[in-house]
């Protein structure tokens, strides 16, 4: 779905719908305090796709006590030197709280893949891992959701380009934004096996047409909030676009229904 085919909302309504859907964030985190759930989500997509402001406004209004956002730098040495999975363990949820991952695991499937930052069996090791990985983590008892936020090459490039005129977004400019538009091509395949080869029904990915930062933000909150069990929830207000979110499946691919 380009960004003409989508939805149409305006500032105003966005921040009234916001401001109702981060209510019902309230209410969710309420009510999973006093169940002692553990909840996980994590947001993967290229560079400029809209995670860290998604983010900002899921956590918004929530108790820092219990919420943590976790965007982990490059590896150290140690890390390079441990069991791959095993600088992420220390930041999952315990009970009563809720973890949001700015990129995950997932980085050994995209940019360490197509950068070469990964030997081709490190590569194939975390796909033949990652499913019994994710299975165990659900078993523990942790809520675990996986959104994948889609742009185009023309909006990856705008939001680029503005990132770096943009004094206060100067944080957010590295190295491997220059080289985000130059693999395109190598990230769309590395998005299009990522997807199919770590998909499974335990743990479904999400996917999210993020062209439309406000239509983005405001139907991810509603899709947490349909997944998620809390009391006192507003059914009608919650309910996902379905030209937004769209749970993934390997014909997607093969229908070039995701951005080329």
């Amino acid at each position: 779905m380009s960004k003409s085919d989508s939805p149409a909302i305006t500032k105003k309504e966005y921040g009234e719908t916001l401001r109702k859907l981060q209510i019902e964030l309230v209410k969710l985190q309420r009510h999973f305090i006093q169940c002692n759930d553990k909840i996980l989500l994590i947001f993967e997509g290229r560079d400029a796709a809209g995670k860290d402001g998604t983010i900002k406004r899921i956590v918004e209004h929530l108790s820092p006590r219990e919420t943590r956002v976790v965007a982990l730098g490059k590896p150290s040495d140690r890390d390079q030197a441990s069991w791959y999975f095993q600088r992420y363990i220390p930041h999952l949820p315990a009970a009563q709280e809720l973890v949001l991952f700015n990129r995950s695991w997932y980085n050994r499937a995209g940019v360490e893949h197509v950068m070469g930052f990964c030997s081709k069996g490190e590569y194939e090791e975390f796909f033949a891992s990652i499913g019994e990985f994710e299975e165990m983590l659900v078993r523990s008892g942790i809520k675990l959701l996986k959104y994948y936020l889609d742009i185009s090459k023309e909006e990856q490039k705008k939001r680029l380009r503005d990132r770096e005129r943009d004094p206060l977004k100067q944080w957010k400019v590295s190295p491997i934004d220059n080289q985000a538009l130059k693999f395109w091509k190598q990230y769309s395949k590395a998005r299009n096996q990522m997807l199919v080869r770590s998909g499974n029904p335990t743990v479904p990915w999400t996917i999210v047409k993020a062209d439309n930062k406000r239509l983005a933000r405001i139907n991810i909150i509603r899709d947490i909030l349909t997944r998620l069990h809390y009391k006192g929830k507003n059914k009608k207000l919650i309910e996902p676009d379905p030209r937004v979110i769209l749970e993934f499946d390997p014909s997607r691919v093969d229908r070039g229904l995701l951005f080329p």
